[in-house]
C-alpha cells in the first residue's frame, strides 16, 4: 500500500498488537549537561555522538548548531552553525551527516572531519522537513511536515519521502496524508518506521513498500529508533514537554520487541525527551531538551 496515509481518517479498523507490558530495568546516567535545547541526535560507532541544538528556532545566524559528543571522555565540538532550525540528524556508514533544517526547507550533509568541512544541500526547496534516517545503501529518508496536526482527509499535505545519497535521482513519495509524522526509522536493508505525533501511532513499511500500522493508542510519540539487529524498537513520548516527572509530567521512554511483539518501558520522567538513538552495542541515548542534556542507558 502506497502513498496514501493509514490514519488520514482514523475511523477504519485497526489490528492494533495489544502485548502485555514487559519488565525491563535499564541503568540511567547523565553523559552530557549544560547544553543548549538538544533537539535531534545520532549515534556512530561505540563512541561518537552527533546532535542538534536548536535554541532559536527558526533564527538564520543564531545560537542554533550541530554538534559532536565523545562518549567516552565527554568532550563536545562544533561540526556547523548558523541554520536556522536543525531538527534531526542522521549518520551513514562512512560517517557523513545529514539534517533537516526545517524553518529553511533544507536537508544539509556535511563530513565531521576534517574541521574545515563544511555543508552542503542534499535537498532543497522542502516543506518543513523535520524526521530523517539513512540506510545501508544511502538512501535517506524524512518527513515534511507543514500542516502539523491536519491529516490528507482534513487538508494536510504530510508526507514521508526518500532520496539517494550517493546517486543523482529525485525524491520518491513514501507515504501522504499522515496527519504528524515526526520522526522515521531505517534499518540497513531498507524497512521504515516512523512516528505520528497527533494520531499516537507508530507505522511501518516493508522492503516491498507494504505500509501498515505497527502501534496505536500512543500518547505523542516523536523521536524513534531501531537497534541493528532489527529486533527492538524504541521511541520517546512527549505528552507534558518541559514538565519532569515529579512536577507531574507523563513523558516516556519505550521500547517494542519486533518479534514478541511486547512493549517495555525504558524511562519515565524525563521534562522532555526529544528524540533517541541506538548504539550497536545495545546502548540508548536521548536528548532532553528542555533540560539541557543527553541520557545514556544501559540495560542490567
Amino acid at each position: 500500500m502506497k502513498h496514501r496515509s493509514l490514519v488520514a481518517g482514523l475511523g477504519l479498523a485497526l489490528a492494533v498488537f495489544a502485548a502485555p507490558l514487559a519488565a525491563q530495568e535499564y541503568t540511567t546516567r547523565v553523559i552530557a549537561r549544560n547544553l543548549n535545547r538538544p533537539t535531534g541526535i545520532a549515534v556512530h560507532g561505540g563512541d561518537k555522538l552527533y546532535f542538534t541544538e536548536v535554541p532559536t528556532p527558526g533564527v538564520p545566524g543564531g545560537l542554533n548548531a550541530v554538534k559532536e559528543l565523545r562518549i567516552h571522555g565527554g568532550r563536545v565540538r562544533t561540526i556547523h552553525s548558523g541554520e536556522p532550525e536543525p531538527m534531526n540528524i542522521a549518520v551513514d556508514n562512512s560517517g557523513i551527516l545529514y539534517w533537516t533544517c526545517r524553518s529553511a526547507g533544507v536537508i544539509l550533509e556535511q563530513a565531521p572531519r576534517p574541521a574545515s568541512a563544511t555543508a552542503a544541500a542534499l535537498l532543497t526547496g522542502l516543506a518543513k522537513p523535520t524526521g530523517i534516517a539513512i540506510d545501508g545503501d544511502g538512501t535517506v529518508y524524512f518527513t515534511e511536515v507543514p500542516t502539523p496536526g491536519t491529516s490528507g482527509n482534513d487538508g494536510g499535505s504530510n508526507s514521508v519521502s526518500s532520496v539517494s545519497a550517493v546517486e543523482n535521482s529525485g525524491v520518491s513519495l513514501i507515504s501522504m496524508g499522515e496527519p504528524e509524522p515526526s520522526d522515521i526509522a531505517a534499518s540497513r536493508e531498507g524497512e521504515l518506521y516512523w512516528t505520528c505525533r497527533t494520531a499516537g501511532v507508530i507505522l511501518t513499511r516493508d522492503v516491498s513498500g507494504n505500509i501498515e500500522l505497527l502501534l496505536s493508542d500512543l500518547d505523542q510519540p516523536n523521536g524513534i529508533a531501531l537497534d541493528e539487529q532489527r529486533s527492538l524498537l524504541y521511541w520517546t513520548e512527549l505528552p507534558t514537554p518541559g514538565v519532569s516527572g515529579g512536577n507531574g509530567g507523563s513523558n516516556k521512554i519505550w521500547g517494542y520487541n519486533l518479534s514478541t511483539k511486547q512493549k517495555f518501558l525504558v524511562d519515565f520522567g524525563d521534562p522532555e525527551p526529544t528524540d533517541i538513538a541506538v548504539a550497536p552495542n545495545g546502548r540508548l541515548y536521548w536528548t532532553c531538551s528542555s533540560a539541557g542534556v543527553i541520557v545514556e542507558a544501559t540495560r542490567r
